[in-house]
């Protein structure tokens, strides 16, 4: 569980530097440069994730069962898991209604593929890393709300082929993922 601790903080900790530090984030954008800003947060974030992989594995070879949840919330999980993907396919389809009205589909992708998980799940690990990234999650969508009011972003409106293009390409790639991916990588098949 340590090893996936420090990889939660480490890939977490990277991720929050617009939260808690965006002014430094930009000074320090200006010092060194974009590209090797860049460099050094890809390299944190792989290790990071890295670590966090290979802590989970080990947690799970020695899982702490905290509650069994109701059979129910695996397939209420699945829903919820197919909304996160839609979300963030949303996040990368031009001018689709989702991001017209949510402005932040990905994060919220994130908070949404959490709590999925945290319902479905209910060993220490499982509470441990869905917990860190639903609380993540919930900070960045505040403090990403915020600098768009600051800055007075407003997001192009939706089309009816972005909306729809988003959709289908969230399903899509939710299907393969819980159909084949999740159990080819995770080693637990979510459906079938």
């Amino acid at each position: 569980m340590t090893m996936m601790i420090l990889g939660l903080v480490l890939f977490l900790g990277v991720h929050s530097i617009r939260i808690a530090a965006d002014g430094w984030r930009s000074a320090m954008i200006g010092r060194v440069g974009e590209l090797p800003w860049k460099g050094v947060y890809a390299l944190l974030s792989i290790a990071g994730f890295v670590l966090i992989v290979w802590g989970f594995g080990l947690a799970r070879q020695q899982p702490v069962q905290l509650w069994m949840p109701p059979r129910g919330m695996r397939h209420l999980a699945s829903l919820l898991t197919l909304i996160s993907f839609v979300l963030v396919a949303a996040a990368y389809v031009p001018r689709n209604a989702i991001k017209a009205r949510l402005h932040h589909p990905m994060v919220l992708g994130v908070k949404v593929w959490a709590l999925a998980h945290l319902l479905a799940n209910g060993n220490l690990a499982h509470v441990v890393l869905f917990g860190a990234f639903l609380v993540w999650a919930v900070l960045s969508f505040r403090a990403a709300r915020a600098r768009d009011r600051a800055a007075g972003t407003v997001y192009p409106a939706g089309t009816t082929a972005g909306t729809l293009g988003a959709v289908v390409a969230g399903a899509a790639f939710w299907a393969v993922f819980a159909f084949w991916a999740h159990g080819a990588l995770i080693g637990v098949r979510p459906i079938g």
